[in-house]
């Protein structure tokens, strides 16, 4: 357990750093976008393609996925039957509502929390690559009603660089292709930023929220935003911990890791959909800002009772 904790200290310490950053004036609260993009478009993508392709394909394939399907499915479930039979939401609010309810942060979270607190960044790519090919072209065909072709929104997420790292990754796990030293060197180089990166980043990311101006709530929408918290900080990973501990047997690090990717907060590209579709804007901003403060003493929480 004080190994977990340890690791988990070591990750909030950056994390701070990084709101203490914005606090003193060093950095701004809009460079937050610079260090994300750098960790998202280059030194994440080449951590994934580092970790899949020399991963065990049987980690890859773990009963922890099977988890987090479960779990997505139930809290999408009952916020959509909420929002559209009692609430009476439109179809694009309910989907965004869903996605901010279970959606979670694999990239900047989950892949410092599955490195340095389960020791293998292999064990968030499933979850990674399930939201991206199937949650996220799924979501936009639902969202696009005709807007878009629904082979341009099957193929959108194949512009995102971490799923096409992990593919790429896996693919070469697959051939049994060994990369020479030389070509691998750069890229665990540039892996090597991605986590301090992204939890500078998100760090400043608190800074930012806590200075951003409170715009007046839409009708109702406080209680979709209630929602969507509750189901994504606690009902998705008492779900998840539910199923891996008692349908599935787990134990261990894989329950751990059930739980503590259960536990991620509602990922920000979710506000990017909902500016996107010009649809549940404050609804989608408060989950990913209030799921990200939850996020850190549950998953601590988490660690220690489980680790």
């Amino acid at each position: 357990m004080s190994g977990v904790v340890a690791a988990f200290a070591a990750l909030v310490s950056v994390a701070v750093l990084g709101y203490v950053i914005g606090v003193i004036g060093l950095l701004r609260a809009s460079d937050e976008l610079v260090l994300s993009r750098l960790a998202f478009y280059v030194a994440t993508p080449a951590l994934m393609f580092a970790t899949v392709s020399r991963a065990d394909l049987g980690a890859l394939l773990s009963p922890v996925l099977l988890t987090e399907i479960i779990a997505v499915a139930c809290t999408q479930l009952v916020f959509v039957l909420v929002a559209k039979l009692i609430w009476r939401r439109t179809t694009g609010q309910a989907t965004i509502g869903a996605l901010a309810s279970s959606y979670v942060n694999a990239g900047n979270l989950g892949v410092p929390i599955s490195l340095y607190v389960l020791g293998d960044a292999a064990l968030v790519a499933p979850i990674l690559l399930f939201q991206l090919l199937v949650l996220t072209p799924v979501s936009f065909l639902i969202l696009d009603r005709g807007t878009r072709s629904r082979r341009a929104a099957l193929l959108l997420p194949f512009r995102n660089p971490l799923t096409v790292a992990s593919l790429l990754g896996l693919a070469l796990a697959l051939s049994g292709v060994t990369l020479p030293v030389t070509v691998m060197r750069p890229i665990d180089l540039l892996g090597g930023a991605a986590v301090p990166v992204a939890l500078l980043a998100y760090g400043l990311s608190l800074y930012g929220s806590r200075r951003a101006p409170v715009a007046p709530e839409e009708d109702g929408v406080a209680k979709d935003i209630a929602l969507a918290v509750t189901l994504k900080a606690i009902a998705q990973p008492a779900l998840a911990y539910a199923t891996a501990r008692f349908a599935l047997g787990l134990e261990g690090t894989h329950l751990l890791a059930a739980t503590l990717f259960a536990a991620l907060p509602t990922a920000q590209n979710i506000y990017v959909y909902a500016v996107t579709y010009d649809t549940a804007r404050r609804l989608a901003r408060g989950a990913v800002l209030l799921t990200t403060g939850l996020s850190i003493p549950i998953m601590t929480a988490i660690g220690a009772a489980l680790g």
